[in-house]
């Protein structure tokens, strides 16, 4: 299950960064000509988003918002004055729905009468909302019981998932975007590029002229996205269209600026994208070398995520170890059977035949 890089990633060994620090939060500089980068500050350990801002005709487009909080509106103010000195949002162009990128989606819109641009898969995950009941659904708890994850432990998520809920200012209309489509802004064309399994179809902007490449959050250059199976989609098998994704970005130059959602602009994109195959293929071969005796989810979590203590990184723990399982089980390497409540999983082939409970999802 290795990876071999090909000519570009053994010619760029390690990532390049132009600027050796970031603007302070709340600020912003020039990265290419009309091209602006905007470090929206963000109240978590991760604590910023950056935004995009690209010089267009008689005003500005905007790609991503940051968070739908009172912070961010400040933050957008001081732009709107000091950086757009007045001129209009053309359009607002959202990489994908998460709360960082889609927060202030409406309210723009809404201020500039301006469209939204964003894929289909993206625009109609806005109108997803964790359960509002003090106690979790049926689906919930059986999605995280089949895990092996205790009652207490669901209550916990549960309060994460609830806390973690920021407000989603979701615009009315969209326009949709298509892989390949391209954008013309501001006498720049950028190609969009789709991907998948961070979210459902996170929409990436190419510059082929200028070699620039907003990757959003499908391409960071220090941490990695999550990838994860949710309770709304438990049979999801988001770690093969992550890695299905990854190819597709092959495709674009070695030779772009990559302009990510967090973290620095760097040179190295095919470099990254072996380190982020590599990182996932670790995980894949560490799992199945556990998988000898059977085992629940929450055990292989506690094996490949050891430090995930809070109730916070226990719940992306929990999605990621799923999509590993799930991934390897599309791939027929492991099986799964239902035993009272909960799912074990071990390598194929070392159960001798499986039993009728057993239940195998096929992803292609």
């Amino acid at each position: 299950m290795n990876y071999t890089p090909g000519p570009s990633v053994q010619k760029r060994q390690q990532l390049q960064f132009p600027w050796e620090s970031p603007p302070e939060n709340g600020h912003w500089q020039t990265v290419a000509e009309g091209v602006v980068w905007l470090r929206m500050p963000l109240p978590f350990g991760l604590d910023h988003i950056n935004l995009y801002l690209l010089q267009h005709d008689d005003g500005w487009v905007v790609v991503d918002t940051g968070l739908g909080t009172e912070q961010s509106r400040e933050v957008w103010e001081r732009v709107f004055r000091e950086v757009m000195g007045g001129a209009p949002v053309k359009a607002v162009i959202a990489t994908h729905f998460h709360h960082d990128h889609a927060g202030c989606l409406g309210w723009l819109a809404r201020r500039f009468k301006c469209p939204v641009y964003m894929t289909h898969g993206e625009y109609h995950a806005l109108f997803i909302s964790p359960p509002e009941e003090d106690e979790p659904n049926w689906e919930f708890s059986q999605f995280y019981a089949r895990s092996g994850v205790s009652e207490e432990r669901q209550q916990d998520f549960l309060r994460v998932v609830r806390a973690g809920s920021f407000e989603q200012d979701v615009p009315t209309s969209y326009n949709r975007l298509i892989h390949e489509q391209v954008l013309r802004i501001g006498g720049r064309d950028w190609q969009i590029v789709i991907g998948s399994g961070h979210s459902p179809e996170h929409a990436c902007l190419y510059c082929h002229e200028d070699r620039l490449f907003i990757s959003g959050d499908q391409v960071l250059p220090g941490i990695t996205s999550s990838v994860c199976v949710a309770v709304t989609e438990p049979e999801a098998n988001p770690l093969k269209n992550w890695l299905d994704s990854i190819e597709r970005l092959r495709g674009i130059s070695d030779e772009v600026l990559v302009l990510p959602a967090h973290e620095r602009p760097f040179y190295g994109l095919h470099c990254r994208l072996h380190q982020l195959t590599e990182h996932h293929h670790k995980h894949l071969d560490a799992m199945l070398g556990q998988l000898d005796d059977p085992k629940t989810a929450d055990q292989m979590m506690a094996f490949i995520f050891p430090r995930a203590q809070s109730p916070f990184d226990a719940l992306l723990a929990n999605g990621e170890t799923l999509a590993h399982l799930n991934f390897l089980m599309s791939e027929k390497r492991i099986t799964r059977r239902l035993e009272g409540e909960c799912f074990l999983y071990q390598r194929a082939g070392d159960a001798g035949e499986p039993s009728a409970r057993t239940q195998v999802t096929h992803i292609s």
